[in-house]
């Protein structure tokens, strides 16, 4: 931005080509127009928007769990919720005929060095997804760790999610469904954490199930 001091023409004020001239408190002004943003829209531009808006709509909806499921992963130049981004983007966001959509047996909901559990099987009756596992305490492991559950309808774009659904020795846990989710198919989580929730494990995709 250019000061005019009575120049050859004195001050102005509007528009000459992509210079315009205004003033303020009596003190002339001349200022260049800002350049003009285009939105080509690529193919390449397209397609990266359309895996954006695939990964928000599965993990905006579990915002306040990625905040502890991917704690560990944040630093002072990414958010907990961009490092689960950034992972899912690279791992779990795919191609297909149908167009771009999630892999979710490849999304993790929480990343982190805590041992997982053995033998896990999942369903749901009555409402209620139910998880079991096998007890152990191997590796950093400890009995009191605490259980994370997800689970996700795509048809309906929501999430419901427990940070704290049980503890580890108790060899199952439960999620309560919302009613209106009956009949959608749904995919589902298993995660843990320490008890002072400051160490969590890789999540483990549960499956899908038919919500009866």
């Amino acid at each position: 931005m250019g000061r005019v001091k009575d120049g050859t023409f004195g001050g102005f004020s509007g528009k000459v080509g992509n210079v315009v001239g205004a003033s303020w408190r009596d003190i002339d002004y001349i200022r260049s127009l800002p350049a003009r943003v285009n939105d080509p829209k690529t193919k390449k531009q397209l397609k990266q928007r359309s895996r954006l808006t695939v990964a928000m709509n599965f993990l905006g909806t579990i915002t306040p769990f990625l905040r502890i499921g991917f704690q560990s992963q944040a630093n002072g130049r990414m958010t907990a919720f961009n490092a689960a981004m950034s992972y899912n983007m690279k791992f779990a966001v795919k191609e297909g005929d149908q167009g771009v959509g999630l892999d979710y047996p490849n999304v993790l909901v929480s990343q982190g060095s805590l041992s997982n559990a053995s033998n896990v099987h999942a369903e749901v009756v009555e409402g209620e997804l139910r998880v079991n596992w096998e007890t152990n305490a191997e590796g950093n492991a400890w009995f009191d760790d605490m259980v994370m559950l997800v689970a996700h309808d795509p048809a309906k774009s929501v999430s419901v999610y427990d940070l704290n659904a049980g503890k580890r020795a108790n060899k199952k846990a439960g999620l309560s469904l919302p009613p209106d989710w009956k009949g959608d198919m749904i995919e589902t989580y298993l995660a843990f954490k320490t008890a002072d929730g400051t160490v969590v494990s890789d999540s483990l995709y549960t499956g899908r199930y038919l919500v009866c």
